[in-house]
């Protein structure tokens, strides 16, 4: 155990949050998202939701400030104004635990797989809402 760590940031998620670089990007996906096809490493978090696993992240990773979009989900398939019930939370969490919050931006659905498969990491949570996924660029600390 480390002192004023998350509990649920498990040691291969610690690991590669340490080794990004600023730029690097994580994805944090739902229990559908096809994580260990994507081509990064897929780290499990069956135990947690997404929405868990982001705030624990945000707790220790800043996010870019260099980039506008450095907190990206998937837009709904037909209805790419639909802002998901996951979606809605992830914006909550980071309005309240980012360093320097930002606003997600939604990309097209195949968009977002060419970014995820470009990714440090996969994060495999157990979220079961429909689009509960999230791809984080990670900041500098200052």
């Amino acid at each position: 155990m480390l002192r004023d760590v998350d509990p649920i940031l498990s040691p291969d998620l610690l690991h590669a949050l340490r080794a990004m670089g600023h730029g690097d990007t994580i994805v944090i996906a739902d229990a559908n998202f096809p994580g260990s096809s994507m081509g990064p490493v897929c780290i499990r978090a069956d135990g947690s939701t997404a929405a868990e696993i982001l705030r624990a992240v945000l707790s220790v990773m800043p996010l870019d400030t260099f980039d506008p979009t450095p907190a990206i989900t998937m837009q709904v398939v037909g209805d790419a104004d639909a802002v998901p019930d996951a979606v809605a939370d992830f914006q909550a969490i980071i309005d309240r635990t980012a360093d320097r919050p930002a606003i997600i931006h939604a990309v097209e659905r195949f968009a977002f797989y060419t970014r995820a498969e470009q990714a440090f990491a996969v994060v495999q949570t157990g979220e079961r809402r429909l689009y509960g996924n999230i791809i984080l660029q990670k900041g500098v600390i200052e």
